[in-house]
């Protein structure tokens, strides 16, 4: 599938992949029958649970695509595509180590030294260390170029200054990799140069991370302060001044999964059970609609984990199915609630009130988070020649 210059290879499973779908779906419904875990909407954000991270590490679910050296297990872009999506269907708790497996562990994984990979790498991979994301900043809105937080060099290494909000589970962290300035201006032309990407202690000296609770009393995001934090040289991802183009790529892996469409399916899944095997014309008509839309985006993201596996880059390609993920969840809820009224209920014994209740609640975040749909447009109208 390719259109406006975007290429989406078809996917077929093997039965491999199959296979390997079945066992994750058998693990899933013991631990949910065993009490293991309790389903919620928009579990790889809000989903913290360390011992069911711990889990996923013992079975190798995590880390899947590393080399084994690392902790890793070598297998294939499209057999962990079959296990993420299989953990966000069912709602599993999988927030704790989500940043890390997904994002930060690739990059340090090309950028960190032979020392930080087999130190971090393995515990990434057993589901017992965890990141945070370092973007961005207050007053910068989505504008990352025009971060303040800055990395002077010092004896030894470097002193670290600014602030980062909205940084994700930075309270339970052990690390994050932050983007900062360590050249130039940015009110410069040139303002996306002088960026550099730094592997950070979040127990170090100097570092205060502050919760932000939201309106539904959660403490999910934090601001983190950092007043003259030292790390060391060896702390530098990739090379001085090239974190543009690292971060950038960051963003490609942080967009580009079945997360951006699947964080409400549990919702779905749970409307669906109520309804039951007889659905009355309107509920059918609005379960077919909701699912068809529901298997394109599918088909896109899948097409991106092919292009991932190709070892290509496809930023342009993750930016269009996480605006039209944002756009899917955004309308999903509601249009869930026109098939099943309901007053949702946080807390509830009734798993559809209780779900629908947190990704009301949740799917508000979900257009910044990867970017705000507005960047991701401005991506794709490049793409296209618009703008």
């Amino acid at each position: 599938m390719a259109t406006g210059g975007f290429r989406f290879p078809k996917i077929e499973y093997t039965q491999e992949l199959k296979d390997l779908q079945a066992e994750v779906r058998h693990f899933l419904a013991d631990e949910r029958a065993s009490g293991g875990f309790t389903p919620v909407a928009d579990g790889w954000a809000f989903g913290v649970d360390l011992e069911f991270s711990r889990k996923l590490g013992a079975k190798g679910w995590l880390g899947m695509t590393w080399p084994k050296q690392y902790g890793g297990h070598e297998r294939s872009s499209m057999e962990r595509y079959v296990v993420t999506e299989e953990l966000l269907a069912a709602g599993a708790p999988v927030s704790a180590h989500w940043v890390a497996d997904r994002q930060s562990g690739p990059m340090l994984l090309k950028n960190g030294t032979e020392a930080q990979k087999l130190e971090i790498l393995p515990r990434i991979a057993a589901g017992e260390c965890y990141f945070a994301i370092g973007m961005s900043e207050p007053d910068s809105g989505s504008d990352l170029a025009s971060l303040r937080t800055t990395a002077t060099k010092v004896d030894g290494g470097y002193k670290i200054n600014g602030r980062k909000i909205w940084s994700s589970g930075a309270h339970f962290c052990h690390y994050m990799i932050a983007t900062v300035r360590t050249g130039g201006a940015r009110d410069d032309k040139n303002r996306h140069e002088g960026l550099s990407q730094f592997l950070v202690d979040l127990k170090g000296p100097g570092i205060e991370i502050r919760g932000i609770r939201n309106m539904a009393g959660d403490v999910h995001f934090n601001e983190t302060v950092f007043d003259d934090a030292f790390v060391p040289e060896d702390c530098l991802l990739g090379e001085e001044g090239e974190g543009w183009h690292q971060v950038t790529s960051e963003l490609g892996l942080e967009r580009s999964g079945p997360e951006r469409f699947l964080s409400s399916a549990i919702t779905l899944t749970e409307a669906a059970r109520r309804i039951g095997p007889t659905p009355d014309d309107a509920q059918a008509l609005g379960l077919g609609r909701v699912t068809a839309r529901l298997k394109a985006m599918r088909r896109m993201s899948l097409g991106v984990s092919a292009l991932l596996q190709e070892g290509e880059s496809p930023t342009v390609e993750a930016a269009l199915v996480k605006d039209l993920g944002t756009a899917f969840e955004s309308t999903l809820l509601n249009d869930i609630r026109q098939l099943l009224p309901t007053e949702p209920i946080g807390q509830s014994s009734d798993a559809f009130a209780r779900t629908m209740a947190e990704g009301l609640l949740r799917v508000p975040s979900s257009t910044i988070r990867g970017g705000t749909n507005e960047v991701l447009r401005g991506i794709v109208a490049r793409q296209l020649g618009l703008r």
